[in-house]
């Protein structure tokens, strides 16, 4: 299609020659990877110029976006406290809930102009005298954390920096906390700064340089460490991670111990999450020799594994989160890939169903093992998050917040149809749409999925969908393998060598749709973010006869090079190496930039990024759309819409989530008719 630089890169992969021509577009501060960035914003300009929807969506996505959202409010010492946003807030507010007025603890739109300074953690002090938060910038992964007196609002003089992805552990006498991090990165080679994570306690009032360093471990700089407390206050614990592996280790040592910590849990030979213990027995969520989780106890005195007791047994449906609440183990198990809460004694008896009135997904549950009420909040395609308490002592269940719409949903519904995949699989599928639409084939259609990383896409709310439906569209989300939906074998079945399988469930959930008369190929678009633009990409290189137009979100594109980015190495385990033979000959065979055929006639593609991306960085997207440019046909749409301060989605403010579903619509407007 368009003429390019092209370089004569050629890498061997074990005897196989791999050419590389656009590597030079992985510098993204050169002047000649600049310049290209601006001919395609450009272009991306040019294109929705030709678009006639933009400013009617944006009119009614904002009034569609503009109801109170409700997050699940955490109890410290008798204080509630809670993130509320008003309606088209760019970032959630967090409030101490008072009688009469709630106050406002932390407005994070206050700390910058445009709302791209997101709240991404916050945590108490035991006392709640104090409370360290974090904050990111432009959706970076980066974070700082920062210490607020909660009784004056007033910020204390901490600031820690080089933070990634940790829980902020406060000491029990609430003289500090523990947070795991990085290296400051002008200290360590580039290709190092995902690496060397360090557990430290930060001393209130003490600049960080003064940070005690509690745990490193330097024979395996790869390894990522979670510190917490125990719930009895005795011990400091570390959640050991080797990437984004679902196995995991547990170490462990008594607070203010000179003591090594104590291996407890070292083969990473499976998933290991710490629910509560009563002394040195320690309780844990499992998925050893149980794909469907179970609950075990380990008495640390006596931790050999013939010594291990089954608290609560894997269950036929998936044990996809643990709470110790009320002493009793709250389980949220996922049925077909949406969640029922069941109550059981800490002895592993069962007690009872808390009976939740909506089909659909938890998003959090809060409780301490000590208080007799919990709160959780729940969702669904049709619903916002309802955010429900639940008092032990009554068995009552009552809402705490719900949000009012200002549309009516009940003209539309949600179904859950299940189709078979290419190797027989039945594989289950959302399918949300107007009551009453003719199914008469000539619906234009959103597919939506992800697969991958052990992540379950369960019913969630978003207004931009409202948009589609009520313009007559279909929203369809398969449970693709890859995810959690049915167990760690599921999970297996779309990860490494068999990740084809993922392609395959999607490739038939698209013909499925087709087939049942709920749309036709010119009529079906597909969607996925992450992973999941990954996703998409390899199914239109694969099928491009199949769609009629391909949103892919911030993609995992070359799958040869995909770990020498920023915290690629973490996917290793799911994804496996090009640099390992084994490894290669899979990887080669889907990655989507290495797929490209020449003079293929491809579904509209646009292609959607963001410059501060330090996740999935933009260089994955400009390869794959300088490739589709050039081997395309000529009558291929490739469009490439790359978004200034902006990251991976992390915090991302909602002006611009609005902005971008605007694009959206507009070019599935426009491409499907």
């Amino acid at each position: 299609m368009t003429v390019i630089k092209k370089s004569d890169i050629v890498e061997d992969f074990h005897g196989t020659k791999v050419a590389d021509p656009y590597r030079w577009l992985e510098d993204s501060q050169s002047e000649e990877t600049t310049q290209w960035a601006k001919e395609q914003e450009k272009r991306c300009e040019a294109y929705f110029d030709q678009t006639t929807t933009r400013d009617e969506d944006k009119v009614r996505l904002m009034e569609l976006w503009n109801y109170p959202k409700f997050f699940v409010p955490r109890k410290v010492e008798n204080k509630l406290f809670f993130q509320k946003n008003d309606g088209l807030q760019n970032q959630a507010v967090l409030y101490q809930k008072q009688v009469g007025n709630d106050s406002v603890l932390l407005d994070p739109n206050k700390l910058s102009n445009d709302g791209t300074v997101a709240l991404t953690n916050y945590s108490f002090s035991s006392d709640s005298r104090y409370m360290a938060y974090a904050t990111s910038t432009h959706g970076s992964d980066w974070q700082e954390i920062f210490v607020r007196d909660v009784e004056t609002g007033e910020d204390l003089n901490d600031h820690l920096e080089w933070v990634k992805f940790t829980p902020i552990s406060w000491a029990p006498d609430s003289s500090g906390f523990f947070y795991s991090r990085f290296p400051d990165p002008s200290t360590i080679a580039k290709e190092d700064e995902g690496k060397y994570h360090k557990v430290y306690f930060h001393q209130l009032g003490t600049s960080q340089d003064k940070d005690e360093l509690i745990y490193e471990h330097p024979d395996n700089p790869e390894l990522m460490l979670a510190p917490f407390i125990s719930h009895d206050d005795q011990f400091i614990c570390l959640a050991v991670r080797q990437g984004t592996a679902a196995e995991n280790r547990f170490y462990y040592k008594e607070l203010g111990s000179d003591e090594d910590f104590t291996r407890l849990l070292d083969d990473q030979d499976a998933e290991y999450n710490y629910i509560h213990n009563e002394g040195s027995i320690f309780y844990f969520q499992t998925n050893l020799d149980a794909p469907r989780r179970r609950i075990i106890a380990i008495d640390i005195e006596e931790p050999s594994r013939e010594n291990w007791q089954e608290v609560v047994g894997e269950q036929n449906d998936v044990m996809h989160a643990v709470r110790f609440v009320n002493g009793q183990f709250v389980i949220a198990f996922l049925h077909d890939a949406h969640h029922q809460i069941h109550l059981y004694d800490q002895n592993g008896s069962y007690n009872q169903q808390v009976e939740v009135p909506v089909i659909g997904s938890i998003t959090d549950i809060s409780g301490k093992h000590d208080q007799p009420e919990m709160f959780f909040g729940m969702t669904s395609f049709l619903s916002p998050t309802v955010v429900y308490r639940y008092d032990f002592t009554s068995g009552q269940l009552e809402e705490f917040a719900q949000s009012e719409l200002n549309i009516e949903t009940s003209q539309f519904e949600t179904e859950q149809v299940f189709f078979t995949s290419k190797d027989g699989t039945k594989v289950p599928m959302f399918i949300t749409k107007k009551k009453e639409l003719p199914l008469d084939g000539q619906n234009p259609v959103i597919l939506y999925g992800y697969g991958g990383f052990n992540i379950s896409v369960t019913p969630s709310f978003n207004p931009a969908i409202l948009r589609w439906l009520e313009k007559g569209g279909i929203y369809a989300v398969a449970n693709l393998r890859g995810g959690s939906e049915y167990g760690e074998e599921w999970h297996r079945a779309g990860m490494l060598e068999n990740k084809q399988n993922v392609f395959d469930d999607f490739i038939s959930a698209g013909e499925y749709l087709i087939e049942q008369n709920y749309t036709r190929q010119e009529k079906l678009s597909i969607m996925g973010g992450s992973n999941g633009g990954l996703l998409v990409a390899a199914c239109m290189v694969q099928r491009p006869d199949l769609f009629g137009a391909v949103i892919c979100r911030v993609p995992v594109i070359d799958m040869l090079r995909y770990h020498r980015f920023t915290i690629g190495q973490f996917w290793i385990p799911e994804y496996g190496s090009a640099e390992n033979p084994e490894h290669f000959p899979f990887l080669y065979q889907y990655s989507p930039l290495h797929n490209v055929k020449g003079g293929q006639k491809y579904p509209p593609v646009l292609i959607a990024t963001a410059e501060s991306d330090d996740r999935v960085v933009p260089a994955h997207a400009k390869k794959f759309t300088a490739t589709l440019l050039e081997k395309a046909s000529e009558d291929s749409t490739v469009v490439l819409r790359l978004e200034s301060k902006a990251g991976h989605g992390l915090g991302k403010p909602t002006s611009k989530i609005i902005d971008e579903w605007v694009d959206f619509y507009a070019f599935l407007d426009k491409e499907l008719g």
